[in-house]
């Protein structure tokens, strides 16, 4: 079936910019963005724009492209809506149940060919699947980041864990009714089988990816020369980057904690003197533990927090850092780790998630195990001795090659068409079904 002919319905609790942005919402919308410029008819299923949303941006074919609205009941002291483990399993499995009963009643109408749900919004489809797998289209699953897997240590959080079963158990449903469940990097596939219990065969690697062209449209070098002289950064000053909802699963106080031993070193003579500034993006539940962090640690002079920023800001702090530090407990996909990469920065990361599908060590930075603040520091002293020479520069230019690659919407949209077409042409073989 040729892309112009294909419509499908995209299910997701929010998506940028009618809802705040955060790797899901620039995920949809990136992923909605591309179906359209490949002709695709899409319906996206979503919750209503919160107030004073953005429009949809004219490059947006708008003519291809229909929304249905749910209401997110955020149920009494569950909180915000989807930043709470109490919202996440109530309100989001309930917001899901109800989004993939539209998409059923969609498909019943006729003239939809594949369902791509993320996460529990695709609920209610599911369970319709459960109950009539022929009378329906095929079901595309995008478990996400498994947050409610994995994030959570049992020993530091045992009711944490607990708590998350019920929406573990409907993303699980979710699964066992999809045609294929993708798996966003290759080091994910076994975190994916292991969770959810779904065979070998219906698990499909298709990467989140990331927009070329807009990077280079919000950012450039002189945006981030820009940066480096509004907040007094002298020009043989390393700036190391890390963008992060501030958060515990984050890592960010190991990563203070490498800092400082990176500091206590250069002031015995361990390694060579190099002055650096630590510069944070993002905010969150986190933000007032760390800084009381960072100021018994020493580090206050040496850091930059400043919270949310926009997009521009975001990609021109891109270009004016020396290196991008990741130093995740755990992870997704990690889109943020793509962008600083397109910007041609090698990268400090750990092996978390699908972070290994993406820091080559040795080729484009350097990966330390999640939680050792001694490694940590070890491969930042490391990266720091190379910058004053083109090590850093060549490492740069090999992950924003591996982007272009594997993790461009370009390359990851031929992909999904492509796997859309493979669950159309089994469904059309009898002999393939089961």
């Amino acid at each position: 079936m040729r892309p112009e002919d294909l419509h499908v319905i995209v299910l997701a609790r929010a998506v940028y910019p009618l809802h705040p942005v955060g790797g899901l919402e620039r995920h949809v919308y990136d992923l909605v963005r591309h179906l359209l410029k490949r002709s695709v008819r899409v319906t996206v299923v979503t919750r209503p724009p919160r107030d004073g949303a953005g429009e949809l941006p004219g490059d947006v074919e708008t003519g291809r492209l229909e929304w249905r609205f749910v209401p997110y009941w955020t149920f009494p002291f569950a909180g915000r809506r989807g930043t709470t483990i109490l919202d996440r399993i109530s309100a989001y499995p309930y917001f899901g149940w109800r989004a993939g009963r539209v998409a059923a009643d969609l498909v019943r109408q006729g003239g939809v060919h594949v369902v791509h749900g993320l996460g529990a919004s695709v609920f209610g489809y599911a369970w319709a699947r459960r109950r009539d797998r022929l009378g329906t289209v095929p079901l595309i699953f995008n478990p996400q980041g498994l947050e409610e897997f994995g994030a959570t240590d049992p020993s530091r959080a045992p009711l944490k864990v607990i708590a998350y079963r019920p929406l573990q158990m409907v993303v699980r449903a979710c699964a066992s009714a999809a045609d294929r469940i993708i798996a966003t990097d290759r080091s994910l596939r076994p975190t994916v089988l292991a969770h959810l219990g779904v065979p070998d065969r219906r698990v499909s690697v298709v990467p989140n990816a990331v927009d070329l062209d807009a990077c280079e449209r919000l950012a450039g070098p002189d945006e981030g020369r820009i940066m480096r002289s509004d907040l007094g950064v002298g020009a043989d000053e390393a700036v190391l980057l890390s963008v992060a909802r501030l958060e515990q699963n984050k890592g960010l106080d190991v990563l203070a904690r490498a800092l400082a031993r990176v500091a206590a070193r250069a002031s015995t003579g361990a390694h060579p003197p190099r002055p650096w500034r630590w510069v944070l993006i993002g905010d969150g539940p986190d933000r007032s533990r760390l800084t009381r962090l960072v100021g018994e640690l020493g580090l206050g002079s040496r850091t930059t927090m400043l919270g949310r920023v926009s997009d521009a800001t975001l990609h021109a702090w891109y270009e004016a850092a020396t290196l991008f530090v990741h130093p995740t407990l755990y992870e997704g996909s990690s889109l943020v780790t793509l962008e600083a990469m397109a910007h041609r920065r090698p990268v400090v990361a750990t092996r978390a998630g699908g972070l290994p599908d993406k820091v080559v060590p040795g080729e484009t930075g350097w990966l330390v195990s999640p939680g050792d603040a001694e490694a940590l520091a070890d491969a930042l002293a490391e990266a720091l001795a190379l910058s004053a020479t083109d090590g850093l520069a060549k490492m740069g230019a090999a992950g924003r090659e591996l982007v272009e690659r594997s993790f461009s919407w370009d390359a990851v949209t031929d992909r999904l068409l492509a796997l859309y077409a493979e669950v159309l042409g089994q469904r059309a073989d009898p002999a393939s079904r089961g």
